[in-house]
């Protein structure tokens, strides 16, 4: 890998990470407002999976950050994705007031999708802890 493509590589992942470093700690500073919406959703255990979201989200995304085993923590983001993008983004389902907004969550989750399925095929790049 060429130093630009290293760099473009480094952004790419700087970027991807942000996202969900910054939900992450978001939901670990408003523990009990993240556990609420999940509970909202009809979903059971919501305080055990705001466990588990705050570590996909803010672990995983520091791994990705760094390049530490980027290409586990972009899988797990894209089954994490894969599972929470139509239960909290059903643009389909929502009042019309919201349903723009949801869609566009929806697609925005898509595109995140494919950019860890990028880290996935092609690694972290030369600039990160493990240096595909």
């Amino acid at each position: 890998m060429d130093h630009g493509s290293a760099i473009l590589a480094l952004l790419g992942r700087v970027l991807l990470a942000s996202i969900f470093v910054y939900s992450g700690f978001g939901k670990i500073t408003d523990f009990h407002g993240t556990a609420g919406y999940i509970a909202s959703a009809g979903l059971p255990m919501p305080q055990v999976l705001a466990v588990g979201s705050i570590i996909v989200e803010f672990i995983g995304g520091l791994a990705l950050l760094i390049g530490f085993r980027a290409r586990w923590a972009a899988l797990a983001f894209v089954v994490f994705l894969i599972v929470i993008t139509p239960i909290f983004h059903n643009f389909w389902s929502a009042p019309a007031a919201e349903a723009m907004s949801q869609q566009i969550n929806f697609i925005k989750n898509i595109a995140i999708i494919g950019g860890m399925l990028m880290v996935m095929a092609f690694g972290p790049g030369r600039y990160s802890v493990d240096r595909d």
